[in-house]
């Protein structure tokens, strides 16, 4: 059987942000029974496809331009609050967000009843996994935003909209207690401050917590050598177990999938080959690579060494996006015509995200905040090691659409 060794940990984490009213006991589910796929519009299959395509764009380009061991985002949260922002993009800005966003071939009305459904169906599909996603407009009180502007974002996103006294030290505390609300206490303080050329922050938060369909035993837990990045060695606490899993190898790395609940959830783990670093595999990584992944992997009985670990991580994404294709929304000739009469632009994009591995199950959340301002294969059963750095992707199986990505180059003691 094969182990999963994780020596060097290095995580970058994308997600998308959505809120859900769990109300069943987890005793009361039966996760052994296997979710039904979640069922699109015609046509809506390629936005997932483009959407997964932004959130490897995001990734790599976080990646090259973070350069931290372990790092998480959420593409899914980033695209839902940028969503939310494109609805008041007019011009070349909108033009440059849909490029960077990978919205061609669809109407307006389609793209948001596709961030609509998704959303709704997201976290109804499995009852035994706790998804919340949640959007919110704030803006500055007496500031003329367009109803039509906070009407669509209402209608699609379900976004809650209130008008604060932005020069009330108590509106930052409103803000900032909405986003722990909503991400079960995990993201406290996203925002720092509010400026005084800010009029409005988009922000999408989301919550997730899934219980792994087949748990490792915390007696099995023991302290084993992980090798980081950096190449230096240190001992963490290593889960383990052997089972079926959906199970794929090449020459380049090992790919394992490991469900959550009913399975309408998992984690995709891609370690890479010794010879290789993060880096390396990833220089030619695109949406084929990935979707070829996706259709090898099928049940293997495997023995997996996977490491427990905590991961935050707290970036402005405003350079990331301009080289990955929309500048324009955050300089001032930019157009969001659409929101309000004024010069506007986006002054940053906030991106906080935090997520637990353990013998359990994962916990993770994320919050994104659009802050606008005023211009101014083997024979034998394989072991997956997980003891050297590897990249971990959480996505909803039926549709392939990617919650969170991740990447761990160093790992401590739990």
């Amino acid at each position: 059987m094969n182990f999963l060794n994780f020596k060097n940990l290095k995580t970058y984490f994308f997600l998308f942000v959505i809120p859900l009213l769990f109300s069943a006991c987890e005793s009361d589910i039966d996760i052994k029974k296997e979710a039904e796929p979640i069922r699109l519009k015609v046509g809506m299959e390629k936005r997932v496809a483009q959407d997964n395509e932004f959130a490897w764009d995001l990734f790599k380009q976080v990646l090259d331009n973070t350069k931290e061991a372990n790092t998480f985002i959420s593409p899914l949260s980033v695209s839902i609050a940028l969503g939310m922002t494109w609805n008041g993009a007019d011009g070349k800005t909108k033009s440059e967000m849909e490029s960077t966003l990978k919205m061609s071939g669809m109407s307006e009305k389609e793209i948001n009843e596709y961030y609509q459904i998704m959303q709704n169906s997201l976290v109804k599909i499995d009852p035994s996994t706790k998804l919340n996603i949640a959007n919110s407009i704030w803006y500055k009180e007496g500031y003329p935003i367009y109803k039509s502007f906070l009407d669509v974002n209402k209608e699609y996103f379900n976004a809650e909209v209130s008008a604060l006294d932005f020069s009330n030290p108590k509106s930052l505390d409103i803000i900032n207690n909405w986003c722990s609300e909503k991400t079960n206490g995990l993201i406290k303080d996203p925002l720092d401050r509010i400026p005084a050329d800010a009029i409005m922050y988009l922000i999408n938060a989301i919550y997730f917590k899934g219980i792994w369909s087949s748990e490792f035993k915390e007696n099995d837990t023991s302290e084993k050598d992980f090798v980081s990045s950096s190449g230096k060695t240190n001992k963490v606490d290593m889960m383990q177990q052997e089972q079926t899993f959906n199970y794929f190898e090449d020459d380049k790395a090992q790919y394992l999938d490991m469900p959550y609940g009913n399975k309408a959830f998992s984690m995709t783990v891609i370690l890479p080959k010794q010879k290789n670093t993060i880096e390396s595999y990833l220089k030619d990584f695109d949406m084929d690579e990935w979707n070829r992944i996706v259709e090898n992997l099928s049940p293997r009985e495997v023995k997996v060494y996977f490491p427990k670990f905590k991961v935050q991580s707290k970036l402005e994404l405003q350079d990331v996006l301009s080289i990955m294709g929309m500048p324009l929304a955050f300089d001032t000739e930019a157009d969001f015509s659409r929101m309000s009469e004024g010069d506007l632009l986006i002054s940053r994009i906030i991106h906080s995200t935090y997520c637990d591995v353990n013998e359990k199950g994962t916990e993770a959340a994320a919050v994104t905040v659009v802050e606008v301002g005023v211009t101014s294969m083997p024979l034998e059963n394989p072991v997956f090691n997980a003891n050297r750095p590897f990249i971990f992707i959480i996505r909803e199986k039926s549709t392939g659409v990617i919650l969170f990505m991740g990447k761990m180059g160093e790992v401590e003691k739990y």
